[in-house]
């Protein structure tokens, strides 16, 4: 019976946050102009410059955000107690990453289409392009080798996955092509839904494995390599062709997924077996503040979102107005995704008692999304009465699919990094389309196996620094919003503060990694850890600088 509290009130909090919320940032602070001509109709080319339908732009920018990362996080988090996860992924959904991914897709809209990384040097100063890219860079490359190692697992794993997850492309292909047809939207939903939930069940009876020792490397290590020559493939085809169908695809697969588990709640009432705050917590694990606030990043907020938002979503907005739906919304989407894989690791599904739950739990890192696809098949099951590999295949499917989208839209945006620093240092090579792809693959490609060695596995090296860096570039976005607004002379503290928030929670995890990274003698996380730190830290007194002399230049002008 808790756990129906739990759902109810974060929805409720969402609801608020949907319905006043953003429409107050709308309307008040960002200003939403209806006659503003976006990037995508501006410069249309058909690739990645399309107008895009306001529907299908929220499945794409939702699957691209979403990942992995926003079971992963809460998942995880949970060992604190589920009170501090559902707080911080209520409030943060709300008053967060709404504004934050919102704000970035509508300050790119206003910049051309540029990411976050190039606008900044018009918000702020030249010299922040080159160290926002930096940031951005590391966040791309730890997201892109990361979820392949992530999928890759999976299919290992739950092999019956693998059938589903690759017929998702083909149902993707076909939905591309009947939209660009101008197709009914609603019939067409509905076909790829029935389609995609038709290849689950098959995937359920017909596990597809690699052989073991093909090319003489592991399933795993093929899988890696299989997934990365699809992503380079993926992130040069037109959006429309793969990119948005399949993202809109998967974002339907999200609400009947979402639907499907919010249900089991309210069908089986499952108690909460997680303590509300857990007072048997091993000696070394970490403490609440501040790692709960980069722990669960996807799901608050992420700064991977403002990448998303400005480098992709940005060239397929249609009308400003809809800014609102695909940005905010998406993020409350992805805070939904959170609060129940809270309550689906917290209750009875999982855990029947609280001394199992503290068995699975028995140190910080011991869950993650394995232990989603168990509590919440356990809990579709226990609600909707499907039998047990079916919903385990449903949800191991959905981790996949959503891993892979976030996988496909970060090696294009990858691409684009490499590509304007081929604009910025005047070098042609990195200025071609495909040469820039493959530099890209291979960067990812060279960390998993030259830091993991052949099982593929190095993507997780530097792992244990993706929170901390995340977050850091997510205040770094929410400052260059807040610059934006404070010049356009409108109201900055609703981004002024969560910007604050943010920067102190993980720059003060990042001090913490670094002294544990410089315990362990992890030098290449010593010097990534302080790049990163250095980095953000020349960008914030770069801002400080631009408000004292745009507010010192105003003042002038008042005595005049």
């Amino acid at each position: 019976m808790q756990s129906l509290m739990i759902v109810l009130l974060g929805l409720v909090g969402m609801a608020f946050g949907w319905f006043v919320y953003s429409k107050f940032i709308a309307t008040k602070i960002y200003q939403l102009d209806p006659n503003f001509v976006t990037p995508a109709n501006e410069f249309n080319d058909g690739v990645d410059f399309v107008p895009t339908n306001k529907y299908v732009l929220w499945g794409h920018h939702f699957t691209s955000v979403a990942g992995a990362a926003p079971i992963v996080g809460p998942a995880i988090a949970v060992y604190w107690g589920w009170v501090p996860a559902v707080l911080w992924v209520t409030i943060g959904s709300i008053f967060f990453a709404g504004v934050h991914d919102f704000g970035a897709l509508w300050a790119s809209s206003r910049h051309k289409g540029k990411s976050i990384g190039a606008l900044s040097e018009d918000v702020i100063g030249k010299r922040t392009r080159a160290l926002f890219m930096i940031v951005i860079f590391l966040v791309l490359l730890m997201v892109n080798a990361v979820f392949g190692v992530v999928i890759a697992g999976a299919f290992v794993n739950t092999p019956n996955a693998v059938f589903p997850a690759w017929s998702a492309i083909v149902v993707a292909l076909i939905i591309g092509q009947l939209i660009h047809r101008n197709f009914n939207l609603t019939l067409l939903s509905v076909l790829g839904v029935m389609a995609l939930y038709c290849s689950i069940y098959v995937g359920s009876v017909l596990p597809i494995e690699l052989p073991t020792g093909m090319f003489g490397l592991s399933a795993n290590a093929n899988w890696i390599i299989i997934l990365f020559i699809y992503a380079a493939i993926a992130s040069m085809l037109p959006v429309w062709v793969l990119l948005q169908p399949r993202d809109f695809i998967n974002g339907m697969q999200l609400f009947v997924g979402l639907f499907l588990l919010y249900g089991a709640v309210f069908l089986s009432l499952p108690d909460i077996s997680a303590p509300a705050f857990n007072n048997s917590m091993t000696a070394d694990a970490p403490s609440l503040v501040p790692l709960l606030f980069v722990t669960i990043a996807c799901g608050a907020v992420s700064g991977f979102h403002g990448i998303v938002s400005s480098g992709t979503s940005s060239k397929q907005l249609n009308k400003e107005t809809d800014a609102r739906f695909v940005g905010y919304f998406a993020a409350l989407g992805e805070g939904s995704l959170a609060l129940i894989t809270i309550v689906a690791v917290s209750g009875a599904a999982l855990a029947a008692t609280p001394e199992i739950w503290h068995q699975i739990y028995d140190k910080y890192g011991s869950a993650g999304a394995g232990t989603f696809i168990q509590g919440g098949a356990q809990m579709i099951t226990n609600g909707w009465g499907l039998p047990v590999n079916v919903s385990t295949t449903l949800l191991a499917t959905m981790v996949a699919l959503f891993a892979g989208t976030t996988m496909d839209s970060g090696v294009r945006l990858q691409r684009y990094i490499i590509q304007e620093w081929g604009d910025i240092y005047g070098i042609p090579l990195f200025k071609q389309g495909v040469a820039a792809t493959l530099i890209a693959v291979t960067c990812c490609l060279l960390l998993a196996f030259g830091a993991g060695g052949a099982s593929g596995s190095g993507g997780l090296a530097i792992w244990p620094l993706f929170g901390s860096t995340n977050q850091i570039l997510a205040g770094m976005t929410l400052l260059v919003i807040s610059v934006m607004l404070i010049k356009m002379g409108r109201p900055a503290r609703y981004t002024l503060f969560p910007m604050i928030f943010v920067l102190i929670t993980s720059c003060w995890a990042a001090i913490l990694k670094l002294m544990e990274f410089w315990a362990s003698e992890n030098w290449l996380l010593v010097v990534i850890d302080v790049v990163v730190l250095i980095t953000s830290l020349m960008v914030i007194l770069e801002a400080i600088a631009v408000i004292s002399k745009f507010r010192k230049r105003s003042s002038n002008k008042d005595l005049v």
